[in-house]
C-alpha cells in the first residue's frame, strides 16, 4: 500500500516509521525545509512541497496513493489537503488529524475526510480508560457507516471472563477487532477466550454502545 503523509513533524515521522515497518511505501511531504530530514526516516520518500497546493500534490503523484494522512499541526492545512486528495485525485481513503477540539465538526466527508483522529479526544479517552474498568471509551468515529471504535477493559465480574469470544452475543453490526493482553495484540478468533483485564477493541454503531456496555459489564451498568 502506498501512503502519503502531509506533515513531517514528530507525528508524521512516527506514523511513517510504523507504516514502513508494516511493509508499506510512504511519502512524507512538508513545506518547511527544516522539516525535510531524510536521515530520520531513511526508508521513506521525501518531498519539499506545500500539500495545500494542487501542483505540489500532482508532483507527489497522489493519484497513485491508496491513503493520504493529513498530519500537520494546522487544522486548516489538514482539511485542504484531505479535500484535494479526495476530490482532485480520487484517493480511496483519507485520514485527518484534528489539533483543536473546536474544529472536530469540520472533519467530515464534506471536507474529504474519511476518518478523523482527534488528539484531544484520544488523550481524554486514555485518561478515562485508566480509571474506568468496565466502561466503554470511544476512541474515534468512522464517518462512513456511522460506527465508532471503542475500547473496554473487561472487568473481573463480567459473565464472559474465560469464555470464547465467539460465544459472546454481541449486538447487531458490532465486531470485536482486537484483544490487548500483557502488552501483546491478539487477533480474535471464535475460539479465543477473553480474560479479566483484557483491553477489547470493538467497532460498534453508536446506538449499540449502551447495549454492549451492559452485556460485558452488567455489574457496573445494570
Amino acid at each position: 500500500m502506498r501512503v502519503a503523509i502531509a506533515g513531517a513533524g514528530a507525528v508524521g515521522r512516527s506514523i511513517a516509521r510504523e507504516l514502513i515497518e508494516n511493509g508499506h511505501e510512504v511519502l512524507l511531504i512538508d513545506k518547511s525545509p527544516s522539516s525535510i530530514r531524510p536521515e530520520r526516516v531513511p526508508d521513506a520518500e521525501w518531498l519539499l512541497a506545500d500539500s495545500c497546493e494542487l501542483s505540489s500534490l500532482e508532483e507527489a503523484r497522489l493519484d497513485r496513493c491508496d491513503v493520504v494522512i493529513a498530519a500537520t499541526g494546522d487544522d486548516k492545512a489538514n482539511l485542504v489537503t484531505a479535500l484535494l486528495a479526495k476530490t482532485e485525485f480520487g484517493v480511496p481513503r483519507t485520514v485527518g488529524r484534528v489539533n483543536h477540539p473546536n474544529n472536530e465538526w469540520l472533519f467530515t466527508e464534506a471536507w474529504g475526510v474519511d476518518v478523523n483522529v482527534s488528539t484531544p479526544r484520544i488523550m481524554s479517552a486514555l485518561v478515562e480508560e485508566a480509571v474506568s474498568v468496565g466502561d466503554l471509551v470511544r476512541l474515534f468515529t468512522f464517518r462512513k457507516g456511522n460506527a465508532n471504535l471503542v475500547e473496554m477493559v473487561l472487568p473481573a465480574d463480567s459473565p464472559y471472563v474465560g469464555k470464547a469470544s465467539g460465544l459472546i452475543p454481541l449486538p447487531e453490526n458490532c465486531a470485536l477487532v482486537s484483544i490487548l493482553r500483557d502488552g501483546q495484540v491478539y487477533v480474535p478468533t471464535p475460539e479465543q477466550p477473553v480474560e479479566s483485564g483484557d483491553e477489547l477493541l470493538f467497532v460498534v454503531p453508536a446506538e449499540a454502545e449502551d447495549e454492549l456496555e451492559r452485556l460485558l459489564a452488567p455489574g457496573a451498568h445494570p
